[in-house]
């Protein structure tokens, strides 16, 4: 008997959803960071046992959007409910209540098994987590609720185990030896992408997307030519920063990355360019993977 499913994760920005993925897969697929909207794609991880498939999905934190980018990023959310064969709502100690109310109706109505995942525990203490499960018992009763700690991977297999057993009757969705269904280069545009999340601070994160232009495969080395669009001259100054020292910094923590993602010698060259207003240009965003309506 073989069983494979879909495994949604949705939440509200962070709240730990990459780092359970991530912890769940085995491997670094979704970038983790301290700054919401950190994740802003729908992204699947592939889990292979002998008899089993566990297709698990990180979508962005849920927002309330704010431009064309953010809806976007919403819609990857929407469709996370389609396909759903299991959903893990993912809140952390102190949270009360989920940023987008339809979001939260389709959770307690869900004719689907919900998970509900009490992150962070390590940061609390007994009497407030017990006072969190009760809350979320009350507030979510067609849920198994599971206090964990992503991070420190506690309760973390317990869930994996309780997955597995949920998952519906099916032959494998993918390929066996398949991690994911993203292709490489966007693992090189996350990758540079989470360097600027943690050096840069105030809108710059916001306003950058990454494009590798080239990515060449030799049997010794991988070489690859990125582009990072900012959306305003200044903001392309601040990237590269004095005498270029700060683009260096991202290229070579991004390379290191690499390296170790893909197993060989990477050589990875970037380029900052203006691409005024982006974020808000839907000719633009269908271009970077967004508005795939």
């Amino acid at each position: 008997m073989h069983k494979a499913g879909f495994v949604n994760i949705i939440g509200n920005p962070n709240v730990g959803k990459s780092t359970l993925m991530n912890a769940f897969v085995g491997e670094k697929l979704s970038i983790i960071t301290s700054k919401a909207q950190t994740t802003r794609h729908r992204i699947l991880g592939i889990v292979n046992g002998d008899d089993f498939q566990m297709i698990l999905s990180d979508t962005p934190g849920i927002i309330k959007p704010a431009y064309e980018l953010q809806e976007s990023m919403m819609d990857f959310v929407k469709s996370a409910f389609d396909d759903a064969d299991v959903l893990i709502y993912m809140v952390e100690i102190g949270e009360q209540e989920l940023k987008d109310e339809a979001f939260f109706r389709k959770i307690t109505n869900s004719k689907i098994p919900v998970l509900l995942l009490l992150n962070k525990i390590d940061t609390s203490n007994q009497e407030e987590l017990e006072n969190q499960v009760q809350l979320w018992t009350s507030k979510v009763p067609n849920a198994e609720i599971y206090p964990i700690s992503a991070l420190q991977g506690f309760n973390v297999k317990e869930v994996f185990n309780r997955i597995i057993e949920l998952l519906p009757q099916s032959p494998p969705y993918y390929p066996k030896d398949q991690l994911t269904d993203k292709p490489e280069r966007f693992f090189v545009n996350e990758t540079i992408r989470e360097k600027i999340l943690i050096h840069y601070k105030k809108e710059i994160p916001y306003a950058v997307e990454i494009d590798t232009e080239e990515f060449f495969e030799e049997e010794e080395i991988i070489r690859m030519r990125s582009v990072i669009m900012v959306e305003r001259e200044t903001q392309k100054g601040i990237i590269i920063g004095h005498k270029g020292a700060a683009l260096k910094r991202v290229g070579v923590e991004a390379r290191q990355d690499l390296e170790k993602f893909f197993g060989k010698q990477v050589h990875l060259e970037l380029y900052v360019k203006v691409n005024k207003n982006w974020r808000s240009d839907q000719k633009q965003l269908k271009r970077f993977g967004y508005n795939q309506k």
